[in-house]
């Protein structure tokens, strides 16, 4: 079934039951390139998951915002979304204002959101790290009495952090999560970018997806699985059973 991909302010937005989960990215391929896999499992597994893309993600080489546009919507339905949206902030010049603050936290409280993912705090994209940083202080505000964002005041329980970086780190995640029946969904989601990750680039092997598939499968090796993605926190995570661990 095909979402639309919501660019109304907060308070216009149509209601809507809250979400389990929402995953903030920078730019519109960032959700699917980070936790894809864990998207299409998480929704298979009967979870209200949504996508904020808190800018178009233009301009690139060999995009427009019309062409990410309809690239978008495509790896939308690949993952199935609950719900997906565009805050409309500006790409290459994001940053953590008063203004954008009040922006995210009243997706917050509209979405009313259990979990909020956000992206690896440590990166070379200036605009990534200014995510991070607006995401968390957004979280903070959601819950703020008397104000003016729209919504019941909310607070969501954690923000949780997927890896979409820039920088050559050995990373050490805090978990990783089995994404062996859904890195075909995962793979999709991706190639739905044609502009991004297709167009212009080398097609000799290896290619970025190629890539993309080793380093799934190497995150899956380090849990006797096939394919994986590793996440991260700074809170204590905490597990209802141990029957959880594989």
């Amino acid at each position: 079934m095909t979402i639309p991909i919501y660019t109304q302010p907060p308070a216009e937005l149509p209601a809507t039951d809250p979400l389990d989960i929402l995953v903030v990215a920078p730019h519109p391929d960032d959700a699917e390139l980070g936790m894809g896999g864990t998207i299409a499992k998480m929704i298979d597994e009967g979870m209200r998951v949504g996508v904020l893309d808190l800018t178009t993600g233009e301009p690139t080489p060999h995009g427009s915002e019309t062409i990410r546009r309809e690239e978008t919507q495509v790896a939308t339905d690949a993952l199935n979304l609950t719900w997906r949206g565009n805050a409309g902030l500006p790409n290459r010049k994001l940053v953590h204002t008063l203004e954008a603050r009040e922006l995210v936290a009243s997706y917050f409280r509209m979405l009313r959101p259990r979990w909020i993912f956000a992206p690896y705090w440590n990166d070379a994209h200036p605009d990534h790290v200014a995510a991070t940083d607006l995401i968390e202080a957004a979280r903070f505000w959601a819950k703020l009495s008397k104000t003016e964002m729209p919504g019941e005041r909310f607070h969501p329980e954690r923000v949780y952090y997927y890896f979409c970086i820039h920088l050559r780190l050995a990373i050490t995640p805090s978990w990783i999560v089995d994404i062996s029946d859904h890195w075909d969904a995962k793979r999709a989601s991706i190639q739905a970018y044609q502009s991004q990750f297709v167009q212009g680039r080398p097609t000799e092997p290896p290619t970025l997806i190629d890539q993309l598939h080793h380093e799934a499968a190497n995150w899956g090796r380090l849990i006797n699985r096939r394919y994986g993605e590793p996440f991260a926190t700074k809170e204590p995570l905490a597990m209802k059973s141990i029957r959880d661990l594989i």
